[in-house]
């Protein structure tokens, strides 16, 4: 029975979704964190102990492990500055390197269960350094199993409140005066949040799934188009123009984003819409998967929707 879990990557977006399922389910939740403050959410959930730790240390990573029963990783990265084939060194950090030491960590303190998020399209030979950098990660914990019980998700893009996917449509609606990018017939297939939170913390008690390897998709396949368009109506921007951008305007586009502090979008990020990120025609669908359509959801955090709306939302996030 799994009672203590090392949850990395717990502080980010889906990993605080996970965090409070765990907390709901009454499981001890560890969380490393760099800065705990920085966590206010987790720190406050029942049963949830953020400490501060750097994971990528080895030492520090295998002393975390010891009283766990189950790790999952949720660590990722969606750009890097050091830009180079077959991936910059942040990816190969957060993708590559940090599985490989979880691996041997575990071994080494004898923790079995092995959750791991990898992506939709992850291929070490894939179109971007993102995809090729999370294929090799997952290939190292796939290569793992026998020796370690892991199962292994590959999410859609994830939406939810709180994202930086359909949010970041709405910012550009709510500050410029139209909507300009490039790859506008890239196909996707979103996934609530909520979903992907759900299936992460039953398959801890399901060991059907160990040795598995899921694709994580919503209903229903978008344009991005289609998805920019349909935040355009609902936060009211109808009268504002939806503009594609030539490959060389919108390569230009994202070199020139890529030079924030925290970009939206990177060359490398175009690169990787390359491949549709949609299910595949081989993938297999976790056991009673049934996502939450995006018009379900979407509409309660980005629309103008009455408080009594968003706090139904709240409830249903909190499985109430």
């Amino acid at each position: 029975m799994i009672k203590n879990v090392l949850l990395l990557g717990g502080s980010g977006f889906v990993g605080t979704w996970i965090a409070n399922r765990l907390s709901q389910a009454g499981v001890n939740v560890t969380i490393p964190s760099r800065r705990r403050e920085r966590n206010k959410a987790n720190i406050m959930l029942p049963q949830v102990e953020v400490v501060e730790a750097n994971i990528h240390d080895e030492a520090t990573l295998a002393g975390l492990m010891r009283g766990q029963d189950a790790v999952i990783n949720l660590v990722g990265v969606l750009h890097d500055h050091d830009s180079q084939l077959p991936y910059g060194k942040g990816f190969a950090a957060a993708h590559v390197e940090l599985p490989r030491k979880i691996v041997a960590a575990m071994k080494e303190a004898g923790v079995r269960r092995l959750v791991h998020m990898s992506a939709l399209g992850a291929d070490p030979q894939g179109c971007s350094e993102y995809l090729r950098s999370k294929g090799e990660g997952e290939a190292i914990v796939m290569a793992a199993a026998g020796e370690l019980d892991v199962t292994v998700f590959r999410p859609s893009v994830i939406f939810g409140i709180g994202d930086n996917f359909l949010n970041t449509f709405a910012k550009v609606f709510k500050l410029a005066p139209f909507f300009a990018a490039g790859g506008m017939q890239a196909k996707f297939q979103p996934v609530h949040v909520g979903d992907v939170a759900d299936v992460f913390v039953a398959c801890l008690g399901n060991r059907d799934t160990i040795g598995q390897r899921y694709e994580l998709c919503g209903p229903k396949v978008y344009t991005l188009r289609e998805l920019v368009e349909y935040v355009r109506e609902l936060t009211g921007n109808q009268h504002k123009k939806v503009k594609e951008l030539s490959d060389l305007w919108a390569y230009l586009q994202a070199g020139i984003l890529w030079l924030l502090p925290n970009p939206p979008l990177s060359p490398d990020n175009l690169r990787s819409m390359d491949v549709d990120n949609v299910a595949s025609a081989d993938g297999q669908t976790y056991p009673g998967w049934n996502p939450a359509p995006l018009e379900a959801v979407a509409p309660t955090y980005l629309g103008k929707v009455a408080p009594k709306a968003k706090l139904d939302d709240f409830r249903f996030t909190a499985g109430r």
